[in-house]
């Protein structure tokens, strides 16, 4: 569900808030306000262990009015992750790999359904990959938002090229030349996969 920039993103142990930068925080806080109550329901007797809210920087103060909004409806860790820590350099840090550095783009909208994007370097979208639509890098690819499309990351043959997003839900994600079909059974779990890259037996690994 999504409402003026701000889009949610609910299962069964995990709710994603994804705030685009624009949005100015007394939107968010009455957003935040109406759709947290009508979240509770869904949930009934059950408790979310995680809600991230992704995308914009918020000051300490927004920050701590934010999780007083959410303890309101909800015993849950809330964690903010920023673009910042969304780029390369926080996939280098949440990998703990040495992920060589690469000439970057930036994509600012959405791709949606028959829309392809390719770049020799590594590619950043700042919002989603929808089913249908295809991001293919010659070095990584990071999605700020879910990734539901193709994405084909270390297209000239870099094994240690790396996919991170928000949230993966692929029937198919590339690496090099390895391909890893995929079930949809496989991202229902309690946990959101965001990475995806090539383990030492020559395969893809989603967590």
């Amino acid at each position: 569900m999504s409402n003026n920039g701000i889009a949610f993103n609910c299962k069964r142990k995990q709710i994603t808030i994804k705030v685009r930068e624009y949005v100015e925080f007394k939107e968010v806080v009455k957003t935040l306000k109406k759709q947290m109550r009508e979240i509770r329901v869904l949930y009934k007797n059950s408790e979310p262990a995680i809600i991230s809210i992704v995308g914009r920087d918020f000051k300490r103060n927004e920050k701590k009015y934010i999780r007083k909004i959410i303890s309101k409806f909800f015993i849950a860790q809330v964690d903010f992750i920023s673009d910042e820590n969304l780029g390369l350099y926080g996939i280098q840090k949440s990998f703990k790999r040495e992920i060589a550095t690469s000439e970057t783009t930036f994509y600012r909208h959405s791709l949606r359904s028959g829309q392809k994007l390719e770049f020799n370097g590594s590619i950043v979208v700042l919002g989603d990959v929808n089913s249908g639509a295809e991001v293919i890098a010659g070095e990584n690819i990071v999605v700020l938002g879910t990734l539901r499309g193709l994405a084909h990351a270390g297209a000239k043959g870099n094994k240690e090229a790396i996919i991170c997003a928000g949230s993966i839900e692929v029937s198919q994600i590339r690496i090099a030349d390895i391909v890893r079909e995929c079930e949809k059974s496989e991202f229902e779990g309690s946990m959101i996969k965001t990475n995806a890259y090539i383990n030492d037996d020559d395969k893809i690994i989603i967590e």
